[in-house]
């Protein structure tokens, strides 16, 4: 079989056992505060384990992209040096949502296994959960009887909690599991040693390729366990592993599902994979990292320097330098291989093929970015090894020899030069790399990073009961958003906890119904107060900001002690939103529609939302386009916008739509978000914009009012970024440009053609820099001929060491060369006080350097202590700079007092 028609076997025998056939969430795990990247087939459905929502159907399967680069499952640094690990990997999974339980979920697995895909079932094992005492959890005594019936107690292996027991994170869904395993090996080697003594033992052909879990507990946050409450059945195998046993390979990159990329890879390198062993890592590498690269940014997320981009960013380069090391790539080509990707899996994640040429254009200049910055990182290396470099006559000190470990990790942290490298560059230079010196910078560097993310969360306390008064409960656990029709709502708390950070406490409150906008889709959350009435008493709560945890909308106030508040159920809970805030941040919503229709229209359709943040303060819209808009673009499609707000268009909103029908309308949804099978659609003129969305809108586009665009950007690499105003904000920024260009015209004596005034005075500004440079020139020639005389022969060296007036460090500098050319064997110290910050200069001709072993770079660190600052340099020519100016002169006196003794070194 191909890996397209293994694929379609697995979604084909689920469909005829009656499950509902879905789509793959995005990457980028969504609203989900404890996960950056969706790692595994669940993640998208953990809401209904949780009972906070319904699902659409009692069984689902899917094939799930998944990314494990982050968190407790990391498998980075493995992937390459093995034949199966993966970053992104496709996970096959089905699911039953309270519907069937162990006995279907493992006969079906078997059944799929062994007589659709007919592997040999003398070669496949089980594991079942043995039980764990600490969280009072037995043994699995009925998926042991299941699969003693089916392969026979021989085949089955006792597994503990590492193994068989399966947890997303610290906190939430969980259960026991049974893992099915595969030997692959050879008959001989089958024969000399069991398979089953190596299930678990990281074997690379004794491999899990699929498991079941089952769904039974919750755990809290105090590291408890509680029952769910349904039993749940969640499966994955790992599609790229089972691809691997059904087509007789030994590893998973022998398969179809990476042979294309590879091949493509030998052609352009000229290796061939078997032949090289760290050659066939990094074609691994790069066949692995291309797709997990590709379908992040297909799924709307950008490389950068923070959090998820960040990541991909890292792999990408992680890729770029294999290729560079071991394949020789000097220039991008991972770009090349996104055609090939797109054709292979435009059957099943179509958003690839859909923006293929994007794609294509974002890792081309991250590419060409990231080599030119490895080569710098290259030449810095070369630079560091020179600076610790010693005469060739004298005993090299092993201390000149280490490079230390906070450099190792700044090379690795900002040019991405992986240890290893940097180990090898530097034996070739003759030197070693301070290892442990590394591994502290690196532990800082975590520790950091953990302290940023900490947070100290409570479990949830379910409020129960019905209140007296107020609203009565609805069935659903789920809270429900009414805030598209009203903003005050009478409601009653569901649920709430405390939650600990760095900037101190809150509380997250979840409501019975809401008219509060919970963050999503780039509009803020929205903030308001809760008023709980009794017979005695009203309690005013502000809540600060409204966040989206997976299904819920979380309320959230820095307001402590509200305990008994939020568990008395006696007391009616109104929820009010600010009313003004809203309607600001309405009216740069559909602002931000127009303005999406307008850049498609005046740029053209290859236009798409790539982010956006809408905001009372104004509205900032990214998208897709790779070159800077002219100021002529900029005003058509401000014109364009303020046209469409004169013509006051009533907003069309529709709820529920089939999502087919929706985009039979030309709906624009946003690549990288999770859509269901109905949505909202919001239109402004359906022949304008049209646009899948679940913000807050203005009733008419006329109560805008104004829009004005304040920036136009580069955000990342084909992407460019619009920033506006709307409201009483664009009427406020003109008013303010009209009163500036009144005091202006004031400031210019009334003139009416304030550019024709300012051009002039710039031409006059010009003349007088360039008399005012000619009369620093003929005094620096002046400064440069006094301290010629003052030059003096010491032991073959021309020495000088004075301190100079000068206008700025550039001056200093120039005078320092001007120097070199002029005076052979030349050592010269220079100082000079700066606005008002004293400078060093250290220049010395190369031929002193050769011979006599001086460093003007070490000797100006030297020196740079006097003044309290720091600095540094080639071995010809340093600076420094420092903060106390009575320290200058003796910065001199060191300096003439070394250069005098020629046998001092440091």
């Amino acid at each position: 079989m191909t890996s397209n028609e293994i694929r379609q076997h697995f979604l084909d025998f689920f469909r005829s056992k009656n499950h509902l056939i879905g789509p793959s969430a995005p990457l980028v795990a969504k609203d989900d505060p404890t996960l950056m990247f969706n790692n595994s087939g669940m993640a998208q459905f953990k809401d209904y384990f949780l009972g906070n929502g319904t699902p659409p159907a009692r069984r689902i399967a899917d094939t799930q992209k998944c990314l494990r680069v982050s968190g407790k499952h990391n498998d980075l640094e493995d992937v390459g040096f093995d034949t199966y690990h993966h970053t992104m990997f496709e996970m096959l999974g089905n699911w039953s949502f309270g519907d069937y339980f162990k006995k279907d979920a493992l006969a079906w697995s078997w059944e799929l296994l062994t007589e659709v895909y007919k592997l040999p079932k003398d070669r496949i094992y089980v594991s079942v959960f043995g039980g764990d005492e600490r969280d009072s959890v037995p043994f699995d005594q009925e998926s042991w009887d299941i699969w003693k019936a089916i392969v026979g107690e021989d085949r089955i292996i006792l597994g503990n909690k590492k193994d068989n027991f399966w947890e997303m994170g610290e906190t939430g869904p969980c259960g026991p599991c049974s893992e099915i395993h595969i030997d692959l090996r050879n008959d001989e080697d089958v024969v000399q040693t069991s398979g089953k003594s190596l299930v678990n033992a990281d074997h690379p052909q004794v491999v899990e390729i699929w498991n079941n879990v089952f769904m039974q507990f919750e755990r809290k946050a105090d590291g408890s366990l509680i029952e769910l409450p349904a039993r749940h059945v969640d499966t994955g195998m790992g599609f790229e592993r089972l691809c691997m046993a059904i087509q007789g390979k030994q590893s998973s990159y022998d398969t179809d599902v990476f042979s294309g990329t590879i091949a493509l890879l030998e052609t352009a390198s000229g290796r061939h994979y078997g032949s090289e062993p760290m050659a066939d890592v990094a074609l691994r590498v790069i066949a692995d990292h291309i797709r997990a690269i590709a379908f992040a940014i297909a799924d709307g997320l950008l490389p950068s320097n923070v959090k998820a981009g960040y990541v991909i960013r890292r792999i990408l380069r992680r890729a770029v330098r294999y290729g560079y090391t071991y394949l020789g790539f000097r220039e991008p080509f991972l770009h090349a291989l996104v055609p090939v990707l797109a054709a292979q899996f435009d059957g099943v994640f179509p958003e690839l093929k859909a923006q293929e040429e994007f794609v294509g254009k974002v890792i081309h200049e991250e590419e060409a970015a990231f080599l030119r910055t490895l080569e710098n990182g290259l030449k810095l290396l070369d630079k560091l090894f020179e600076q610790q470099a010693v005469p060739a006559n004298e005993p090299a000190g092993e201390a000149q020899r280490i490079l230390d470990g906070q450099t190792v990790f700044e090379l690795n942290d900002t040019f991405g030069f992986p240890v290893d490298l940097t180990a090898l560059i530097a034996r070739e230079k003759g030197f070693s790399i301070d290892e442990e010196g590394y591994q502290q910078a690196l532990a800082g560097q975590k520790q950091r990073s953990r302290l940023d993310a900490a947070t100290d969360r409570s479990d949830w306390v379910e409020v129960g009961g019905i209140p007296s008064g107020g609203v009565p409960l609805r069935d659903s656990g789920k809270s429900e958003f009414v805030g598209y029709d009203q903003t005050e709502a009478e409601t009653h708390v569901l649920k709430f906890r405390r939650l600990g950070t760095k900037n101190g406490e809150q509380y997250q409150i979840v409501l019975d119904r809401t008219p509060f906008y919970a963050e999503s889709g780039g509009q803020v959350g929205d903030t308001g107060t809760l008023t709980f009435s009794g017979p005695n008493s009203v309690t005013v709560v502000r809540i600060d900001d409204t966040k989206k945890e997976n299904d819920l909308s979380v309320h959230l106030t820095s307001e402590t002690a509200l305990y008994d508040l939020l568990t008395d159920t006696s007391l009616r809970v109104t929820a009010q939103v600010d009313r003004p805030r809203r309607q600001l941040i309405a009216s740069n919503h559909s602002a931000t529609h127009l303005l999406h229709a307008a850049l498609r229209q005046v740029l053209g359709p290859h236009v798409g939302q790539k982010g956006s943040l809408v905001s009372p303060d104004g509205l900032r819209f990214d998208f897709s386009h790779f070159g800077k808009l002219t100021d002529e673009d900029v005003a058509k499609v401000e014109r364009i916008v303020n046209e469409k707000v004169r013509e006051n268009i009533p907003l069309g909103e529709d709820r529920n739509v089939p999502i087919d029908d929706a985009k039979g309308r030309g709906a624009m949804a946003l690549f990288g978000e999770k859509y269901g099978d109905h949505v909202r659609v919001i239109t402004f003129d359906p022949k304008f914009s049209v646009e899948l969305c679940g913000g807050t809108h203005l009733p008419a586009t006329g109560q805008i009012g104004l829009f004005k665009i304040v920036g136009e950007s580069s955000v990342a690499t084909g992407v460019r970024r619009i920033e506006a105003y709307t409201s009483e904000k664009a009427l406020d920024l003109i008013e303010a440009q009209a009163t500036t260009l009144d005091q202006l015209r004031d400031l210019l004596k009334g003139s009416n053609d304030l550019v024709k005034s300012v051009h002039t005075l710039l031409d006059e500004r010009g003349v007088l820099q360039k008399r005012v440079e000619a009369l620093e020139t003929e005094k620096l020639q002046s400064v440069k001929q006094q301290l010629l005389a003052k030059v003096t022969s010491h032991n073959g060296i021309n020495l000088l060491t004075e301190r100079v007036d000068v206008p700025n460090a550039d001056a200093l500098k120039h005078l320092a060369y001007e120097f070199k050319a002029k005076v052979a064997n030349l050592a010269l110290v220079l100082g000079a006080v700066v606005a008002g910050k004293p400078q060093l200069a250290v220049m010395i001709s190369e031929n002193l350097v050769q011979e006599r072993g001086l460093h003007a770079g070490q000797l100006v660190r030297e020196l740079a202590r006097e003044i309290s600052g720091g600095g540094g340099g080639q071995p010809f020519f340093a600076t420094a700079g420092g903060t106390d100016t009575a320290g200058l002169d003796r910065a001199l006196s060191k300096g003439r007092a070394f250069l005098e003794d020629r046998e001092k070194t440091y």
